[in-house]
């Protein structure tokens, strides 16, 4: 996909233009009329759009009322013969960023399209942080020093420098956005926008539009053209979280979105292209979603090119101290309290924690622990570990979003597998006695057990 579309009738200008872009390290598309040029802007996005204002088979005008209805934040820059300026004083009021007079002074172009890229680098930026600014993020970088988040750690440079599709594996709490951002940060993507977006926390009805955007009339109150999420994040990095619980009607697209780059807005006819990298996150066994039908194969193959696990709290206990003094600063300068500390006995108390809720869990502990304590230090009492040990709460240990089947399912299942497990560890591996202490019988165990090792889950037809 090219940075910019170039539209002029001379081609000996646009083998110049081109020549001079691509010397600058730009990708360039050409179009020799305004109607293929309009072609090509419903086609594919750019970055910016130089054209001329006489051209064959139309004006320069409407190459940049068709720009603009693409995509409202794609910068245009009109080129003009001297003496026709009022012409390109029309085109700035149909929306153009800028002009420049025939003969073309290179240098001068040059100028003006990377101020029209930054100008529109700024508004993409705009539209996606205050989207974030309304949501709470944890930590503002990852922090750690124990080898399973160093091993995850390497998995994410060593992937930040391709351009691969990732899926991000982990319990929900153990900060699978803030890696995804970590990857994109790395990235040769990092100067283009990073845009998330949630398939679990938004209805399945509107899940599509926030996607892929909407055309003008597309349903009733769809008064204007949307541009979705997967065109804010063109050049930069799509995170699907929750993919797993991603419907299967939008899966395909996302499957073509993925593959192709490629996708339509709702109410739309017209095939959009743009050029992001997807990186997906889930805290479900997409392999069982796939053996229940739930969710296509070929998508889970096309996501699952470089899984990376993210490692629970409990596996990096060596972290949880280093984590925890990270949030007592944060709480404890947004709530006034500065100077506040733990206790030893606090200390102890954390390191020897379960953590079922990961850091989100522990993130929530310290923000209370502060708020609770009413002089400088933090003690046991003030972080109330001993209710989440006599009872997590459920949104600690299972994820709660998307509909009541998908909640049921996930509980049923993660009650069935730790039943299974101390059965099997109280009777000493003995898969028979295990089964007496089930209730059910060896066969339907085995069953179990097979279904779980192939990555499926028990029919809803096992006897017992």
């Amino acid at each position: 996909m090219a940075d910019v579309l170039v539209v002029e009738d001379k081609e000996s200008l646009r083998a110049v233009l081109r020549k001079t872009l691509e010397a600058r390290g730009f990708t360039v598309e050409e179009s020799g009329d305004a109607y293929d040029a309009r072609r090509r802007l419903q086609a594919s996005r750019f970055l910016v759009v130089l054209t001329d204002l006489k051209l064959p088979a139309g004006s320069g005008l409407e190459v940049v009322e068709a720009a603009i209805e693409a995509d409202p934040q794609t910068p245009v820059v009109v080129m003009t013969a001297f003496g026709t300026v009022d012409e390109a004083v029309r085109a700035m009021k149909a929306g153009a960023a800028d002009f420049l007079t025939k003969p073309v002074d290179t240098e001068h172009l040059l100028l003006l399209l990377e101020r029209a890229i930054d100008r529109r680098r700024l508004l993409v930026e705009y539209v996606v942080l205050k989207e974030d600014y309304q949501r709470r993020f944890g930590l503002p970088k990852l922090m750690g020093e124990d080898p399973a988040l160093k091993e995850t750690m390497l998995a994410i440079q060593r992937a930040a420098g391709s351009d691969t599709t990732v899926l991000l594996l982990g319990e929900s709490g153990t900060g699978k956005e803030l890696m995804a951002r970590t990857l994109h940060q790395l990235s040769p993507r990092a100067k283009a926008p990073f845009v998330a977006i949630n398939c679990a926390a938004i209805p399945e009805g509107l899940l599509e539009n926030e996607l892929f955007g909407h055309e003008k009339g597309a349903f009733t109150g769809a008064s204007g053209r949307k541009v979705g999420k997967a065109e804010l994040a063109h050049h930069g990095t799509l995170f699907l979280d929750e993919i797993g619980d991603l419907p299967l009607s939008l899966q395909g697209k996302i499957l073509r979105l993925v593959q192709e780059k490629q996708f339509e807005r709702v109410g739309g006819v017209q095939t959009l292209a743009v050029d992001v990298r997807v990186v997906a996150a889930t805290n479900r066994d997409l392999r069982q979603a796939v053996a229940r039908k739930e969710f296509r194969e070929d998508l889970f193959f096309r996501l699952s090119v470089l899984p990376i696990e993210i490692p629970p709290l409990r596996r990096r206990r060596g972290d949880i101290l280093i984590l925890a003094e990270a949030f007592l600063e944060k709480f404890a300068r947004e709530l006034g309290r500065r100077g506040v500390q733990l206790s030893d006995e606090a200390r102890q108390a954390l390191a020897e924690h379960s953590w079922p809720g990961n850091v989100r869990e522990l993130q929530n502990c310290l923000e209370r622990a502060v708020i609770l304590s009413d002089g400088p230090t933090i003690g046991p009492q003030h972080l109330r570990l001993d209710q989440a040990a006599e009872g997590p709460t459920l949104a600690d240990v299972v994820d709660l979003s998307g509909t009541l089947a998908d909640v049921t399912r996930r509980v049923v299942a993660r009650v069935e597998e730790d039943a299974v497990r101390q059965a099997l560890l109280a009777s000493g591996g003995q898969r028979k006695a295990a089964a007496e202490r089930l209730g059910i019988s060896l066969s339907t165990l085995n069953r179990r057990l097979s279904a779980r090792e192939a990555g499926a889950t028990p029919g809803e037809d096992d006897e017992d």
